[in-house]
């Protein structure tokens, strides 16, 4: 299975055809979307981490089946209210999906657990907005 993070950007960029989500629309990856590491630039960044999140399914027999991942999806922008604007569009695109497919993997539940929140200014005096969301999934 990918990771999270990978196939919930893809999401994001499927979101982002028809949501508008992203300065331009769909957002791109590498470009204003990136995942595991922030960049120093640019300033308007969008990253998704792949975090803990709680162990997997085991049946009785030994069987495994859905997993349960989280991430933490982090803005950062220059204004603090065009951030705000932009992780709310992100949290309201993935909110409450499910019975999704996405590169393989079935997506049964993606659930926001926290967030929106500030988590801190950077030191270029762009804001960094978090987002944390957590997901049910299985092959």
């Amino acid at each position: 299975m990918n990771s999270p993070a990978q196939d919930v950007a893809d999401m994001l960029i499927a979101a982002g055809d028809s949501s508008g989500i992203g300065d331009t629309g769909a957002m791109v990856l590498g470009t204003d979307l990136f995942l595991f590491r922030e960049p120093s630039k640019p300033d308007n960044t969008v990253t998704i981490f792949d975090t803990p999140g709680f162990p997997p399914w085991l049946g009785l027999a030994g069987e495994t089946g859905y997993e349960y991942p989280s991430i933490q999806i982090r803005v950062r922008n220059r204004s603090y209210l065009t951030g705000w604007a932009l992780i709310e569009e992100i949290k309201n695109s993935l909110h409450g999906r499910h019975g999704e497919t996405w590169n393989g993997t079935l997506y049964t539940s993606i659930i926001c657990s926290s967030g929106p929140a500030l988590l801190d200014w950077d030191d270029n005096g762009n804001c960094r907005l978090i987002l944390n969301i957590n997901l049910q999934r299985r092959r």
